[in-house]
């Protein structure tokens, strides 16, 4: 009985022993196209997945892949190890994912890539083993015919920027267009050229394209950059050609065609069109003054000279509220006088002589305003009247 429960608990240690013999069913190699897109044509993305699959100790590895006679190939990131749960045991899977261009068409042939694993035994000792996958076959058609550039994308998008407003340039000011293109599983040599932009009456500078690329698991994404420099010349609006290019979508087997529009330049000045001229428009000459107008200014030039010399001073604005339109008091008072309020355009009053000095017109013209209002048997002061007699121009003893 002792020996049976001895047994039971050492089984499970036992069955995971490691030996010199590899099973079949321990590790297993696999090389597999991703997608069943039909017959591919040349240049064009092939996704693979290289897999292993192990239930052994691995010391080390080393993945040795072939030639890839009849293809390019890029290898989209570092190799991956992780463990799944398969059929109820545990595994180590290996993971490599690849890019791969046919170059020519016909059945092209992927050979085998090779896993050397270095894996332990039953004395917990080093030894090599080898695992190889099974060749692949694929069927390439040759590209299509076309007149442009072969442009197989998986997935494209093109944008059209520029620096400033293009119609809303500085006099003498250039901008800059950005043509940008992100295209998926293309290396960067498979964009096409930069094209050649054209304008009747621009000035039209290319500056060197810019290619990089991101490497994905759903395969190499390409950066490029168009780039140019824009200038109206001869001070004119002016309108750059449409750009045009073709692709392969190989999600939706069929060629597309992208078309950047026109696009009007000109300066911020420039608005419609220039030969158009409005009906109404008048040129008007410049003249200059003629000589009655250079005679008034000798003339008031001598005055003031002659002002200066005899040392008379002139007051400024002291001397312009002399007169009653620029005065504000007397403006005051005439609005006391139109509103009846006669206590309040007393009080102007009393201000003005502070001002000006008591002279005696003024000072009867005080008193008889004081009779009116204060005498009940007096008839009522005419307001009106008693400030525009009061605003008369008179000398005043201070200013004698």
């Amino acid at each position: 009985m002792k020996w049976m429960l001895l047994l039971c608990l050492f089984w499970p240690i036992c069955g995971l022993a490691q030996s010199r013999t590899v099973l079949p069913s321990e590790v297993y190699l696999s090389v597999s196209v991703d997608e069943d897109i039909g017959t591919p044509f040349t240049r064009e993305m092939i996704l693979l997945t290289i897999r292993g699959v192990y239930r052994r100790h691995i010391t080390r590895e080393d993945l040795i892949q072939p030639d890839f006679d009849g293809f390019s190939w890029a290898q989209l990131g570092p190799d991956s190890w992780s463990e799944e749960r398969i059929d109820g045991r545990n595994f180590k899977v290996f993971t490599r994912r690849m890019a791969i261009y046919p170059v020519r068409s016909g059945t092209l042939t992927i050979a085998p890539f090779t896993h050397k694993l270095t894996l332990t035994d039953e004395g917990d000792d080093w030894f090599e083993h080898e695992i190889q996958s099974e060749p692949l076959s694929i069927e390439v058609a040759p590209a299509p015919q076309s007149q442009g550039w072969w442009f197989p994308v998986r997935d494209l998008k093109v944008s059209d920027q520029w620096s400033n407003a293009p119609d809303q340039l500085v006099p003498g000011e250039g901008v800059l267009r950005v043509v940008r293109i992100e295209a998926l599983g293309v290396t960067p040599e498979m964009i096409p050229p930069m094209p050649d932009l054209t304008s009747p009456s621009a000035m039209i500078f290319p500056h060197p394209e810019k290619r990089l690329v991101e490497l994905t698991p759903e395969g190499p994404v390409t950066y490029a950059f168009w780039r140019w420099t824009i200038r109206p010349s001869n001070d004119t609006s002016t309108i750059v050609e449409p750009l045009n290019f073709s692709y392969f979508d190989t999600v939706a087997r069929e060629a597309r065609d992208v078309t950047i529009s026109a696009q009007r330049v000109a300066y911020g000045s420039v608005t419609g069109d220039r030969g158009t001229v409005p009906a109404a428009q008048t040129v008007m000459s410049a003249r200059l003054p003629g000589w009655p107008v250079a005679g008034l200014a000798v003339l008031v030039f001598a005055c003031g000279i002659a002002l200066g010399m005899s040392g008379r001073r002139v007051v400024g604005l002291r001397a312009l509220q002399r007169f009653p339109i620029f005065d504000p008091l007397a403006r005051r008072l005439r609005k006391r006088a139109r509103s009846g309020e006669a206590a309040e355009m007393r009080r102007v009053a009393v201000a003005l002589l502070r001002r000006d000095g008591a002279s005696p017109p003024r000072m009867q013209m005080i008193r008889e305003f004081d009779r009116a209002v204060f005498d009940p048997t007096a008839p009522s002061p005419d307001l009106k009247s008693f400030a525009t007699r009061f605003l008369r121009p008179a000398t005043p003893e201070g200013n004698r």
